[in-house]
This record gives C-alpha cells, structure tokens and sequence, in this order.
C-alpha cells in the first residue's frame, strides 16, 4: 500500500482538483466571456478571405502587386508584395492554431472539422477557379492542410497523455 497507494491518492488528488476548476469555470469546462468561440473558429480562414476578397475585386496582379520596397545595406533592393503578407500573416495564425490545438475539449475537436472544411474549400476553389491558381494561394492552402493534421495528431497525443496522467 506504501508504494501504489500514495501515488493512486495523489493521482485523486489531482483529478479531484482538475474537476473543482472545471466546475468554477463552467459547467462545459469552457471559460465564460466568448472563449469558446476563440477556440472553434478556425483562424487559418481569415487570411483565405482576404485573399478571396483581393484576387476577385483586383485580380492576381492585385496579390503580387508590391506594397513597398526597402533598399538593403549591401545595396538591393528588398520588395515586399501583398501576398508576402498574407503569407505572414498566414504563419501567424498557423502558429495560434498549433497552441490551441493542445486541448482536446469539444470546441477543439470542433475547431478540426472546421478547418478541415476550410482546407477543402481552399482545395476546390485553388483547382477550378484561375484567380486562386497562384503560388501564395497554394502556400496559404498548404497551410490550412498543416493546420488540420497537426490540429489532429496535436489533440490525439495530448489525449493520450491526459490518458496515461489518469491511469
């Protein structure tokens, strides 16, 4: 009893202290002021929408058009375009949705299927429409199909550690 049941009643310990901060968070374990909603909307969306909305008001010449341009020290010239930025800007959301992917609540396994939906819209829409056939729109895609799996194997393995703490 000395050596399994100290670390069985530290285990309860823990699980019992895990359950009391659920229940003061919520009764869906889920913090109150909207951070669900954080949680389930696929963020990799949002740089896909600004794309959709410059390569159809201003076409594909309006995604590599050149926003501004920096002389550099050895003496060229650096050019950063719209679709540079987005790229970044793609980056940056997939880098939140990696950290978000830690969990394994509902919200985050609904925040998978969304960006699943998202990867495969982003797929149809880069092979049947020619204003998405463009190398940053095939980046941002590549990226929402990153965010996906790993948001995927990310949950599973966090799972299969929470599995593991409770055993």
């Amino acid at each position: 009893m000395a050596n399994g049941g100290d670390q069985g009643f530290f285990l309860g310990m823990m699980a019992s202290r895990r359950a009391r901060e659920r229940r003061a968070a919520g009764e869906d374990g889920q913090q109150r002021g909207g951070g669900a909603l954080f949680n389930i909307f696929p963020l990799m969306i949002i740089p896909v929408i600004i794309y959709s909305i410059v390569a159809l008001i201003g076409g594909q010449e309006a995604v590599s058009s050149v926003l501004f341009s920096l002389t550099m020290v050895s003496g060229e010239e650096w050019q950063l375009s719209l679709g540079d930025i987005l790229v970044i800007l793609g980056l940056i959301f997939l880098f939140i949705e990696t950290v978000k992917a830690a969990g394994s609540g509902t919200a985050t396994i609904m925040n998978h299927g969304l960006s699943m939906l998202v990867f495969v819209v982003c797929l149809a829409l880069f092979l049947l429409v020619g204003s998405y056939a463009t190398s940053v729109f095939f980046i941002l895609m590549s990226m929402t199909l990153i965010d996906t799996l790993a948001g995927f194997i990310i949950t599973i393995v966090a799972a299969r550690r929470d599995l593991a703490v409770a055993e």
